[in-house]
């Protein structure tokens, strides 16, 4: 959706300047989480914010959003993935008629209007996670979103450890570590990290069904902390700067990922796993 442009709102050019002057290059693989608001009034709005995104990591740069549908899950969590709890007596009639996850129809919900520009675009793909799918424009498209483990959200099965292998960037564009995707693939590598049973509505091709699973029980409430200590290391890993309101941050994600494993190791020592 195209935005009404304002006396004093950030015009594509300056956005894609403020971008490469951050740090963004041509031939990135760059994972954004993003806070449109938090940008401020930009001329052309969601649409222009991806163009210049485009603009930045040129023809052999690729762009990954996080496109999550946290409810599609099962109805006892709800209160929880949709805001309100539902009764018992309900969760059998929802598990058996809430609609299947659909790559190309069902809309991403809790993380802003961008992901959604960008999965709606010509040439984007998405992958298969009926909760926690990515979706990617560029050269790596492909291998970032295939073989996403329906068992798997964000661990080694996920458009996550792609990235990692990609050698991707991580790019905050006006929200703070607690937004940061790239941290869940570190709870996999937590020894005795919790875990818990999920549920989603699927069609694998053979018609709709419930699907039940068990994976990591996430917990984002420590990443805030996290980044901090990441960010304040003596090598400077995040550059800091703004997007035009933004306060953003830019690192790499592999070694991200890495130290965030060892930290959360030691800061979550003790914790009982759930069961």
């Amino acid at each position: 959706m195209t935005e009404p442009t304002t006396p004093d709102a950030l015009r594509p050019g300056e956005l894609t300047w403020q971008l490469k002057a951050l740090g963004v290059r041509p031939g990135d693989t760059l994972l954004v989480h993003t806070s449109l608001r938090a940008v401020g009034p930009v001329s052309g709005g969601a649409r222009a914010v991806v163009d210049s995104l485009l603009e930045a990591l040129g023809a052999e740069g690729t762009l990954v959003v996080y496109t999550q549908t946290p409810g599609n899950s099962d109805p006892s969590r709800w209160a929880v993935t949709r805001g309100g709890a539902v009764p018992p007596a309900q969760w059998p009639r929802l598990r058996a008629t809430l609609p299947a996850f659909d790559p190309a129809r069902t809309p991403s919900q809790g993380v802003g209007v961008l992901p959604e520009e960008v999965r709606t675009r010509p040439g984007a793909l998405r992958s298969d996670h009926p909760q926690s799918s990515f979706a990617a424009l560029g050269p790596a498209a492909a291998r970032i979103t295939a073989g996403h483990d329906l068992n798997c959200h964000l661990g080694e099965e996920s458009p996550l450890a792609r990235l990692e292998e990609l050698d991707a960037r991580v790019l905050l564009l006006g929200v703070d570590y607690s937004a940061c995707t790239a941290f869940h693939l570190a709870e996999y590598r937590v020894p005795g990290q919790g875990s818990r049973d999920y549920g989603c509505a699927v069609d694998d091709g053979s018609g709709r069904r419930w699907h039940r699973y068990r994976d990591v029980d996430f917990d984002t409430s420590d990443f805030p902390a996290l980044g901090e200590a990441y960010e304040s290391r003596a090598e400077r890993p995040v550059t800091r700067g703004r997007i035009g309101a933004a306060d953003s941050r830019l690192f790499d994600l592999a070694p991200a990922v890495a130290y965030a494993a060892k930290w959360l190791t030691a800061h979550r020592a003790g914790r009982r796993p759930t069961e």
